[in-house]
């Protein structure tokens, strides 16, 4: 019987889109580091140009770019033990294609390529504009074993796993750029199950960390054996290394592979994620564009303070700065709510009064009421957080939730304003979950205070904008337990109104919300950016025309513009 050795890195980390710079030097890094008897790094989908490029990819200039520095890491191979697979664009001029590749490096040379062969063109995956798929990948062989690598979707079919079993792949290894969404770690898990048990090969999967834009990477690598046992698993949301000492047990014609790692990081509950998703994108999005600090509207109610909690988790107190700016309809409650809420989580408080500049504008337009007037406000205080932003390179964090936003209870050019939304793709619900959960953990890797940060009056005290006398959400949308759930079902389950009132919701009150949906898409069109967290978020996902004749209902309400 023979002994065998084959220690493999994986590496979740966070690179940059478009850094093409800075993510060689971030795998420089981690070969650098990488324990000597490693004998293979495993990098994440694309990891040389970052995941998405997007339309970067038409430009030949970076292409041009990203193969400069791939060929310069490829040289500094020369003379290394440890080999790395480096997944980047690969240009064929034969063939006059581009391919989703993953590159075999070792020694001064690419020893074996991988191409994709599922292009995912889906949700926020639209690979088939800018790829060619390549043919049913081959094993890779290196030190004597057969390395059956897979980029991303071609884990999600059969066909690829079982083709490389039949090729005698001896490991599967799955170069991943999945985005998060609430539940996708148990659907990966289902997936890479039923590969590993169809082949009885081991998996190994390799996902990417970190923010880009709307999306967010949460990592959560792991790893199964050949019966579908997940015998290591990372930690989510987190740059994490992991060293995999696989053992041939068997003699030279027959055996397997045997995995010596056993860690095992706990997954996090489905709030405790949603807040570290939308932390983490924050600050990526922050970090990633080289923004300063960022300002907000701290107004005493729910949205703004969890906003302002996950922003200082994020960013840090200092880099955080909050704005009251009470109207003649704020309360003296939200006032000292807003003051407490900033006390608590350390950042600074200034008062901008809307007073005097309310009341230039009555006299500039005294025909202004109702739901002008109403605007008005929102539009004044938006104008003061932009000012103020631009004055000390800065930006500005909108504070809506998913349910306002989904039905246009927000003002253009007003709570709109800003350069990114952490609660966009965030339900009202959802927002008293996160508030809750904050009040009773501090979350890994944040930055803001361990003790309870919300007060409880802004907890228990009914939604309002106070844009006038006695207002409340509940005058103008149902109850919010209700409208997320219709919310729900119209956006992402796709459902008809009839499908939703067999549910046992209201007629009136189902057709009411999506007439309010259909007719704020030029909103939405408008508004920053967000993190998502959900199966379809109001960005890649969702691409609804503005101008569009089409419904199920009766005769449309439309929506007035706010």
């Amino acid at each position: 019987m023979t002994q065998k050795r084959f220690i493999i890195t994986t590496a979740q980390i966070n690179p940059t889109v478009g850094d093409v710079v800075g993510n060689a030097n971030l795998i420089r890094r981690v070969r650098d580091e990488a324990p000597p008897h490693s004998n293979l790094i495993i990098f994440p989908e694309l990891i040389l140009t970052g995941y998405p490029p997007e339309d970067l990819l038409f430009s030949e200039s970076f292409l041009k770019h990203t193969e400069d520095h791939l060929q310069k890491l490829i040289d500094e191979s020369r003379g290394r033990a440890t080999a790395m697979l480096i997944t980047a664009p690969f240009y064929d001029p034969v063939n006059r294609a581009l391919y989703n590749a993953a590159h075999l490096v070792h020694d001064g040379k690419i020893i074996g390529t991988t191409l994709k062969y599922h292009l995912p063109n889906y949700g926020v995956f639209d690979e088939q504009r800018y790829f060619t798929p390549g043919p049913l990948p081959q094993p890779l062989s290196f030190m004597g074993i057969k390395l059956g690598v897979m980029i991303c979707e071609d884990m999600w079919f059969p066909d690829v796993a079982e083709h490389l079993a039949q090729k005698h792949a001896d490991i599967l290894i799955v170069s991943n750029a999945s985005p998060y969404e609430a539940q996708k770690h148990a659907i990966r898990l289902q997936h890479a199950r039923l590969r590993a048990t169809k082949t009885g090969l081991p998996l190994i999967f390799v996902n990417q960390f970190g923010g880009q834009d709307d999306l967010i990477f949460d990592g959560a690598s792991f790893m199964m054996d050949g019966t579908g046992r997940v015998i290591l698993q990372s930690e989510e949301f987190a740059q994490e290394f992991q060293d995999l000492t696989f053992s041939w047990s068997g003699d030279e014609t027959s055996g397997r592979w045997l995995i010596a790692t056993e860690d095992r990081f706990p997954i996090h509950s489905e709030t405790d994620a949603l807040y570290l998703a939308c932390m983490i994108g924050l600050r990526d999005y922050i970090r990633k564009n080289k923004i300063d600090h960022v300002y907000l509207g701290l107004s005493g109610g729910i949205d703004s303070a969890v906003v302002a909690a996950i922003a200082v988790d994020a960013l840090g107190a200092d880099k955080v700065r909050a704005v009251m700016m009470p109207s003649p309809f704020t309360s003296h409650e939200s006032i000292k709510d807003a003051e407490s809420c900033a006390q608590n989580l350390g950042i600074s408080l200034e008062t901008r009064p809307l007073h005097t500049m309310l009341e230039s504008f009555e006299k500039i337009i005294p025909e202004a009421d109702g739901l002008a007037h109403e605007n008005l406000q929102a539009r004044i205080r938006g104008t003061i957080l932009m000012t103020l932003a631009n004055q000390t390179n800065g930006m500005v964090l909108s504070t809506g939730n998913k349910s306002e936003i989904a039905v246009g209870y927000s003002t253009l050019y007003g709570d709109m304003c800003g350069g990114y939304n952490p609660i966009k793709d965030v339900y009202k619900t959802q927002v008293y979950n996160l508030a809750n959960w904050r009040n009773a953990h501090k979350p890994e890797h944040g930055l803001g205070p361990s003790k309870e940060i919300i007060p409880e009056s802004i907890l228990t005290k009914a939604p309002t904008a106070e844009l006038r006398a006695h207002q409340k959400d509940q005058d103008s949308l149902p109850a919010y337990e209700d409208l997320d759930q219709i919310l729900m079902g119209l956006i992402e389950e796709d459902l008809s109104v009839e499908d939703i009132v067999s549910e046992g919701f209201d007629r009136a009150m189902v057709e009411k919300v999506a007439k309010l949906v259909k007719a704020s898409e030029h909103k939405r069109r408008q508004s920053p950016p967000g993190p998502k967290i959900s199966s379809r978020a109001f960005a890649r996902e969702r691409r609804y025309p503005i101008t569009n004749g089409f419904s199920d209902l009766p005769v449309d309400l439309g929506n007035k513009k706010r």
